[in-house]
């Protein structure tokens, strides 16, 4: 089933400013959109439907957390995707800033997009 315009719009300009961000804090492990797995932008396209829905930053954090566990993801010290191991899959309140800097950027960006794109003249 294919995803809105305006969805992919959204998923795309959060993967890319988490990119952006994630390279800024020296973690240079992300992929462009177009490059990134089928996984990776399902996961962003799910996680615009939690903003759209009104989730915080806390609840998309909870949300992305219960999404890796179904698929198999365990807390591990170091991001693997062989393994599935991540090591934010911990509760919020224990992530480094840094790491839920990410979900309200996240946030932040959905809800200017969505803003942005719904204001436009149609």
């Amino acid at each position: 089933m294919g995803h809105s315009n305006e969805i992919l719009a959204c998923a795309r300009a959060a993967h890319e400013a988490n990119l952006a961000y994630c390279a800024a804090i020296g973690d240079h492990s992300q992929l462009p959109w177009e490059q990134a797995p089928e996984w990776q932008r399902e996961s962003a396209i799910a996680g615009v439907g939690g903003v759209m829905a009104g989730n915080s930053p806390e609840q998309q954090h909870q949300a992305w957390c219960d999404d890796k566990a179904q698929h198999g993801w365990v807390y591990g010290p170091a991001k693997n995707s062989d393994t599935k191991t991540h090591p934010c899959l911990v509760p919020y309140g224990q992530l480094p800033p840094e790491q839920q800097a990410k979900d309200g950027l996240f946030v932040g960006v959905v809800m200017t997009m969505v803003r942005s794109l719904n204001g436009r003249e149609r």
